[in-house]
């Protein structure tokens, strides 16, 4: 009762780092609520394996895990060099090869994975590659053809992905590959598929259907990185179950400058708008080499923290970092120093949102009760998981327990901030003691004690989708048993 329960959520991506003899096991137990297969890398029968090794592991430590499947979506790339990477020197011409028969790269040209691009660029653009470590200027386009001048020089290596300063690059959202990925997350029944450089609500629509249509029930992660994302903002986060602040490519494409201040945006409307919201990208990018993060990592950790997100997420850090359970361990340290140093302001005001659904209402008057008297925690009895995302949208110190039997809703809660999931079957003592067999299973697993004070939503009819209607204020008495102080 007195450990300092987490409320933001970690992701941390899978690779040959965790793949080592009992890394994973680590890496689960300091802390990971969801693991991300990153289909960019890889082959399918890596991601079917390290999918089912993450779930092993996880129930060998008696808890479980998420799955996330993060689509590489159409990343435009160099391609390969004949003999390997080549420097280039500032001033010096650089051809972007647009054929599809274009031969290997050498110093003066390379191919292109994007055969359009000559279509999408004009003289004065501004090409960067390897995430802005290159920059080229387009002096002159031809058919298929696309000359630069090196304005950043460096080493160029083969499959380096080129973005456009400021966006406007026409190519679709969703490649062939993506498409066979989807297939696979739909086989691997993950979690959550993420979307990678989603331009419209139409990318994310047409994401969804295709994971219907190969038997997937995936809640949708949009990840934000283009600079057409921005002006659609609005509609893209409400036709998602998951907005990404996908640092990197976002970056390159607006500047680090404007990246800040974009970054507390997307996060403030995605969390007005009733979404659940990821931070990610070289939060801990030392710590691939480190034991330990920066100062700068730390802050940057701690500050999205504050600005209310729901998880944030590791990539190189335990993919491929020679630290990955350090990696985790320090994330997880950061969070909770965030959460005990910075009290959230209260959100909960009535009328502060519209109403669309009785268990929206539900949370909200839950959540405005809340923060008014003094409660240990939140349980919400939920079959979907819909009534702990709500809850979960308000800002508040409470705690939620959420009781489901449906181990997928379970695993997708576990995204939520503030939320933790438990096994609960109502089922198995009836809709009308479900409420009060719930407040003792919490007290047996020590979750509550003996005159805590707890808010309980419910429903008419426990175990059915949508069905919360009910909220009740209750006290732990002698043994976990509850006692009423009144149907409100």
């Amino acid at each position: 009762m007195s450990e300092q329960l987490r409320r933001t959520r970690i992701i941390a991506t899978l690779g040959p780092a965790t793949d080592a003899p009992g890394m994973l096991k680590k890496v689960l137990a300091e802390g990971v609520d969801v693991v991300r297969l990153n289909f960019s890398h890889g082959h399918p029968d890596d991601h079917r394996a390290r999918a089912a090794a993450a779930r092993a592991a996880a129930a060998e430590l008696g808890r479980e895990v998420a799955v996330l499947g993060d689509l590489q979506g159409p990343k435009i790339r160099v391609e390969r060099f004949a003999d390997g990477a080549v420097h280039l020197e500032v001033g010096a011409r650089f051809t972007l090869d647009c054929r599809a028969d274009a031969p290997p790269g050498d110093i003066e040209r390379v191919g292109v994975g994007y055969l359009d691009l000559w279509r999408d660029v004009k003289p004065g653009d501004l090409l960067l590659l390897d995430d802005g470590l290159i920059a080229l200027e387009v002096v002159d386009v031809a058919v298929e053809q696309v000359h630069c001048r090196v304005t950043i020089g460096g080493r160029l290596s083969d499959r380096k992905g080129i973005n456009r300063q400021g966006g406007g690059l026409t190519v679709a959202a969703l490649s062939d590959k993506d498409r066979r990925d989807i297939q696979l997350a739909a086989e691997l029944q993950v979690e959550f598929l993420a979307v990678s450089f989603v331009k419209s609500a139409t990318d994310v629509e047409q994401a969804r259907r295709l994971l219907h249509e190969a038997g997937g029930d995936a809640s949708i992660v949009a990840k934000i990185e283009r600079t057409e994302a921005i002006t659609a903002l609005g509609e893209i986060i409400d036709a998602s179950d998951v907005v990404m602040v996908a640092r990197g490519d976002l970056g390159v494409e607006i500047g680090d400058a404007e990246l800040p201040g974009l970054q507390k945006k997307i996060i403030r409307e995605t969390l007005e708008r009733s979404r659940v919201v990821i931070t990610a990208t070289q939060m801990m990018q030392s710590m691939v080499e480190s034991p330990i993060p920066t100062r700068a990592e730390v802050l940057d950790v701690a500050n999205a923290v504050i600005d209310g997100t729901d998880a944030v997420m590791l990539s190189q850090e335990t993919a491929s970092g020679r630290h990955p359970d350090k990696a985790v361990a320090a994330m997880r340290r950061v969070c909770l120093g965030a959460e005990r140093q910075f009290e959230p302001p209260s959100d909960v005001a009535p009328g502060a949102r519209v109403l669309d659904r009785t268990d929206q209402a539900i949370a909200l008057a839950t959540m405005f009760l809340a923060d008014r008297i003094s409660v240990r925690a939140i349980v919400a009895l939920t079959e979907s998981g819909a009534t702990a995302r709500w809850l979960s949208r308000h800002r508040s110190s409470v705690p939620i327990y959420a009781l489901s039997r449906n181990g997928p809703a379970r695993r997708r809660m576990l995204l939520f901030r503030d939320v933790h999931p438990i096994e609960f079957d109502p089922h198995d003592v009836g809709p009308t003691q479900a409420g009060r067999a719930a407040i003792q299973h919490l007290f047996t697993l020590g979750h509550l004690a003996e005159n805590d004070r707890v808010i309980l939503t419910t429903g008419d009819h426990t175990g059915q989708l949508g069905g919360t209607n009910t909220l009740k204020l209750l006290r732990v008495g002698a043994n976990g048993l509850a006692e009423g102080l009144g149907d409100l």
